[in-house]
């Protein structure tokens, strides 16, 4: 298997598993509806850990342009593989959302609430606030990122990594991701949007457009910032682009802040 093809499929399937366990819990007449938080999280932590299980010997499985990214800047791989995973894995984002779609076919015209609907492909602000939401996602990611860093540091039985990796999503998810969904992915974030976008869902709705530049931007500097702090403070090799990521960031949440301070409002608050 070629990264571009690990990359693809295991990001297929953490949408599968991520996607479809919103669905489970969001949509009506699914026997998992209103399980709860802890579900999805677990749900999505299991999601990880299963896709990077699959395809991580073939690709190292990323899953995610914010770690592709982070790693690339940190100088732990090629700048001239990056389009390609992040083309695997926006394509298999996008994969993945339709095979959720075509799995809880009759339930969507079972629900009611489009913004539900929405959320079970796409994430969006508990408390719609520009700046806030950005930071939250760039949080998230920082911290995604730094601790898969530090994780791969230890020596674990074999094949555990993706196991404890997993559980990281969970913590992240139960300690962090209540104000956003935690995206801490573009791909995760961008690729479903697309595919509801697309779809014909019954009574979709918006794909709330206006805010998925939030997800995209927060997670790419949160993950080169953690990647790039882990380099700094735990192997103490500083780097220049350190300053200018924490510049753009800065500069980033500025402009955010400037604006009105709202995005338009999104999905449901229960939705990940």
């Amino acid at each position: 298997m070629s990264p571009f093809l690990g990359e693809l499929i295991g990001t297929a399937l953490l949408i599968i598993f991520g996607a479809g366990v919103c669905a489970g819990v969001n949509l009506k007449k699914s026997y998992a509806a209103n399980s709860g938080w802890i579900v999805i999280t677990m749900g999505w932590g299991l999601a990880v850990a299963v896709a990077a299980y699959a395809v991580g010997q073939y690709s190292g499985a990323h899953l995610n342009p914010a770690l592709t990214v982070a790693l690339a800047l940190a100088g732990d791989f090629p700048w001239k593989d990056v389009p390609g995973y992040i083309t695997a894995q926006v394509l298999g984002a996008v994969m993945g959302a339709v095979i959720v779609y075509l799995h809880y076919w009759p339930h969507w015209k079972e629900t009611d609430d489009p913004g539900v609907k929405l959320g079970v492909f796409a994430t969006g602000p508990a408390v719609p606030n520009a700046a806030a939401n950005l930071l939250s996602e760039i949080i998230g990611t920082f911290v995604l990122v730094l601790a898969i860093l530090a994780i791969g540091a230890n020596q674990f039985a074999d094949g555990l990594n993706p196991f404890v990796v997993g559980f990281l999503i969970v913590a992240i998810g139960l300690s962090l991701g209540g104000t956003t969904g935690y995206a801490i992915n573009p791909a995760r974030d961008f690729g479903p949007r697309l595919a509801h976008f697309l779809l014909p869902i019954p009574g979709k709705g918006s794909s709330n457009w206006s805010y998925a530049w939030v997800p995209i931007v927060g997670p790419l500097l949160g993950g080169a910032l953690g990647s790039l702090v882990y380099k700094a403070v735990f192997l103490g090799k500083p780097s220049g682009a350190l300053w200018g990521v924490l510049a753009a960031t800065a500069a980033v949440l500025a402009a955010a802040k400037m604006t009105n301070g709202k995005t338009v409002s999104a999905t449901s608050r229960r939705s990940l």
